[in-house]
């Protein structure tokens, strides 16, 4: 029976892993679509950026209950997934708590952290459920947030249901592992009682020994098995934010959030047109492929890594003034709609050997409406509230710039505007003499 089971968690093993690996490629040749950006500059200040913000969650924490409540299931996730070690070399090589022996009482001790970390993070996941679907958290809400309709409401509430059945699994596990020590059964060696799981001993007793030895095998399976299929799950969740919060982190942008790149072609032209800068005599024309994003290849690479770190938490959407006074933008949509465009793509290229072949789809006008990048009022909010430093404006702004640069759609109060910056270097359409003119008379 042992051999059996060792064979049956090596493939499960590999298979798991195999799925995952082909899932990163994917998403790693999608985030590769976009433009090249450079962020290697300022390493030290990027790292400490990432283990602030991405380990040390410091955003969070601008909410001090939510924010400690969250680092305890995050770290304690994280942490707890160490034991997952011994477990994935126990099933391997046919033992049963293969580090025992070796760490002598300090064992004891290290299964007793763990389970305050899985205590922990099961009374979160349950608060966190509650809170989602009892209070009726205003962000989460389908019907006033309609990118959250559906699969998007679902994939929260299950994650948080995966992780209370996991902590279960792994508690009851080490009480009936315990109870069976008691009994002196065979292959279960004494470690002694675990912190936490010895108060649901109660819960096993008059058990047999065959009974209690099939529920421990079956809270063991289940728990691997659960670690194995949230690992794969992850990979297609909001939750891969998991993994993609550090680099995502890391690769923010240092400079000012209010700062706006410009084209460095355009601004070639601009400075050349006002005499500021003179043309090269031999260099040829700058050729512009394409003013702005139309689709997610024509964003960076850092673009698609954010839609890809997004966490649907809503905070963006629920600071934004737009979005407040009732139009149609929602920052997390854009996000949500460039990453599921980007899971379109990946789908593309698979079906065609690793290369993406036109569709004829496009982020702008399948996924995300004019209406929707006209509302933005560029007032960085959004940028703001993001916990893992995502910049939804960015994608905006480009999206816009196509519109308005490429396609000529700007709004005609727009072109009076531009007009009016051309000819008066203002908005209104007066002197630049008589600017200030409404000043007279007063004292």
């Amino acid at each position: 029976m042992e051999v059996i089971q060792q064979i049956l968690f090596i493939v499960a093993l590999g298979l798991t892993a195999w799925i995952i690996a082909r899932r990163v490629q994917v998403i790693k040749r999608t985030i590769q679509l976009g433009r090249p950006d450079d962020r290697t500059d300022r390493p030290a200040e990027r790292l400490g950026m990432m283990l602030r913000v991405a380990f040390g969650q410091k955003k969070m924490f601008e909410r001090p209950l939510i924010g400690i409540m969250h680092f305890m299931l995050y770290a304690g996730f994280l942490l707890i997934n160490i034991e997952i070690l011994e477990i994935i070399l126990d099933g391997a090589l046919g033992q049963h708590r293969l580090f025992a022996p070796a760490l002598g009482g300090f064992y004891s001790f290290l299964i007793g952290f763990f389970e305050f970390l899985a205590v922990g993070v099961l009374v979160v996941c349950v608060v966190f459920l509650l809170r989602r679907n009892g209070t009726r958290v205003e962000r989460f809400q389908p019907p006033r947030h309609r990118e959250m309709h559906g699969w998007p409401f679902l994939d929260g509430n299950l994650i948080l249901i995966f992780e209370i059945v996991l902590m279960v699994a792994i508690l009851t596990m080490n009480a009936a592992d315990s109870a069976l020590q008691d009994m002196g059964s065979a292959h279960y060696r004494r470690t002694g009682d675990f912190a936490f799981s010895q108060f649901l001993k109660p819960l096993f007793a008059g058990w047999n020994e065959s009974t209690l030895i099939v529920y421990e095998r079956v809270a063991w399976w289940i728990h691997i098995l659960g670690i194995f299929a949230f690992g794969v799950y992850v990979t297609y969740s909001k939750h891969l934010h998991i993994a993609l919060g550090f680099p995502n982190t890391y690769f923010a942008r240092l400079i000012p959030r209010g700062k706006i790149h410009n084209m460095p072609e355009i601004t070639k032209e601009v400075k050349i047109m006002l005499g500021v800068e003179q043309p090269a005599a031999d260099a040829p024309p700058a050729e512009i492929g394409r003013f702005g994003a139309k689709d997610v290849m024509d964003l960076s690479w850092k673009n698609l890594m954010d839609a890809y770190s997004c966490t649907e938490c809503g905070r963006c959407t629920a600071a934004c003034p737009a979005n407040i006074t009732g139009k149609k933008l929602s920052p997390r949509k854009i996000m949500m709609d460039t990453r599921d465009r980007l899971e379109e793509a990946g789908r593309n290229m698979q079906a065609n050997g690793g290369t993406f072949v036109d569709d004829g789809k496009s982020l702008l006008g399948d996924y995300i409406l004019e209406e929707e990048i006209l509302a933005c009022t560029t007032c960085n909010a959004c940028v703001q509230e993001c916990p893992v430093l995502i910049n939804p404006l960015d994608i905006i702004l480009q999206l816009r710039r196509y519109q308005v640069m490429d396609e000529a759609k700007a709004p005609a109060a727009w072109n009076a505007m531009f007009s009016n910056l051309e000819t008066s270097q203002a908005p209104w359409k007066f002197s630049p003499g008589d600017r200030f003119n409404w000043a007279n008379g007063l004292k």
